[in-house]
């Protein structure tokens, strides 16, 4: 989507007065590379694209020099699989019982995997050391997506953030950077017909509310 709609940009502030978000209960799943195209380059000063991830730019470039590894997933990055968007989820699609979810934690990256009958949904957070850091792995993933989109004016809240044709948001907020990856989904679903695009902008947008709320 080139332009976004004055109803899906007025969905994205009132995304921001919600309340109640919790991080994921349970323990991260063992680490292993997610399948998802967010997965996060061994090495970010020096990493090759053609060798992460099963599409083209949804992998990081990276910083001059290497930069010390996240040894753990935060309680921020934890609530991509929480109670706020799942909750986002079920009711968009009017589903009658929460999809089961797996999660992981590799190269600084925790992944959530919403498993739906229609397909797997793929939320990931990339930790980095810092604002700078994480910003650098932001326009490298930009630099490499196909078809990227820049989301402008109210619709961004304000921050970094593109989306592509085939179903991805990515919003760069502090040391995280965040994607919904919905490729993997029908480009409409749910007795409303949304969109995967629009789902993943609102499902990010609700977790950017988490994450203002609690930072």
């Amino acid at each position: 989507m080139t332009h976004r709609t004055p109803l899906l940009a007025s969905l994205a502030v009132s995304a921001l007065l919600l309340s109640g978000c919790a991080a994921a209960a349970g323990s991260v799943g063992a680490a292993q590379a997610p399948s998802s195209d967010a997965s996060a380059p061994a090495a970010p000063a020096a990493a090759d694209p053609s060798a992460h991830g099963s599409h083209a730019g949804h992998h990081g470039g990276g910083s001059p020099s290497p930069r010390a590894a996240v040894s753990e997933p935060s309680e921020a990055a934890k609530m991509v699989c929480g109670d706020q968007p799942m909750d986002r989820l079920t009711a968009i699609l009017d589903l009658e019982q929460d999809p089961h979810t797996v999660n992981s934690w590799a190269e600084s990256t925790f992944t959530c995997t919403y498993h739906l009958d229609e397909g797997a949904l793929e939320i990931s957070v990339r930790e980095a050391p810092d604002k700078a850091a994480a910003l650098t792995y932001f326009d490298a993933m930009q630099a490499l997506a196909v078809d990227a989109t820049p989301i402008e004016g109210l619709a961004s809240l304000g921050f970094p953030a593109y989306e592509t044709a085939d179903g991805s948001a990515v919003f760069q907020k502090d040391r995280f950077v965040l994607q919904v990856d919905a490729s993997g989904l029908p480009e409409a679903m749910g007795p409303d017909g949304i969109s995967r695009n629009a789902l993943a902008y609102q499902l990010s947008t609700t977790i950017l509310a988490c994450w203002v709320e609690h930072h």
